[in-house]
């Protein structure tokens, strides 16, 4: 059986890449339905997704975007969300 040769930060930097890059958009496309009165991606997933690794992704989408700003829970929770992430990735960098 083949053994993953790269060490395990390398994996989770780019699983938090790829889940930031899928958030961003889900923020950016949240904000063009919210314009233009379409139906809505719930808050619910915005988080889910969040939790999962996007946040990064997700607080850089809620601050370019301006999608989500007014709420105290996204400004606060996507930011802490995203520093434990890195944080996590740093801890695996130094390991």
């Amino acid at each position: 059986m083949p053994t993953l040769s790269a060490p395990a930060w390398e994996y989770w930097a780019v699983f938090l890449a790829v889940m930031s890059a899928f958030l961003f958009v889900l923020m950016g496309l949240d904000k063009f339905k919210a314009r233009t009165g379409r139906w809505r991606i719930s808050e619910k997933t915005l988080f889910v997704f969040a939790l999962l690794g996007g946040a990064l992704g997700g607080t850089a989408g809620m601050f370019l975007f301006r999608h989500k700003t007014r709420h105290w829970y996204f400004r606060l929770l996507f930011p802490l969300f995203a520093a434990a992430q890195l944080g996590l990735c740093l801890y695996l960098l130094i390991q």
